[in-house]
């Protein structure tokens, strides 16, 4: 038995959190289990990582990498290849099918680059805050002890 969530009391206080919202909807919902292509996931640094998705036999204009805002769609489609005329299979045992892999992505998460080597297709992935979100330091001053400020002038003195 499975249950499903109601984000709907949190809606009325939270403000700003649709995407997280989003997020944790989709990942609730079944989805299948497919676990073809295999992948690994990988940190590489504080803000960056790397996806390496096994595709043997695909070649790379039989791969479509989508970056769309806060996701990334990895597709294959093979083209079917004419056996010679006089050849039958056995066995078939080299997946070949379409797929499409969905991999939701952080906010400032983008795709840096992408290359495939020996049948690994290979993401990079790097976090870019803008400078507006970096955190800053905020600089605290120091009174001197025993020093007066002057009180600001809020109106000009009078002419006599």
């Amino acid at each position: 038995m499975r249950t499903t969530l109601d984000f709907s009391p949190l809606f009325r206080t939270g403000i700003g959190f649709d995407r997280l919202f989003d997020v944790l909807e989709s990942a609730s919902r079944i989805q299948p289990m497919d676990n073809w292509p295999p992948y690994d996931i990988i940190r590489v640094g504080e803000d960056a990582y790397r996806i390496v998705m096994a595709v043997a036999g695909y070649d790379r204009d039989e791969l479509t990498l989508t970056d769309r805002p806060n996701l990334l769609v990895v597709a294959g489609a093979k083209r079917e290849a004419e056996p010679a005329p006089d050849s039958v299979y056995l066995h078939k045992g080299i997946a070949g099918r379409t797929f499409e892999r969905r991999f939701e992505l952080a906010d400032h998460v983008k795709v840096a680059g992408a290359s495939l080597d020996k049948g690994l297709l290979t993401i990079e992935l790097q976090r870019e805050i803008p400078e507006a979100l970096k955190p800053r330091r905020i600089e605290i001053r120091s009174e001197a002890a025993g020093t007066t400020k002057a009180p600001a002038q809020i109106e000009a003195p009078k002419a006599a």
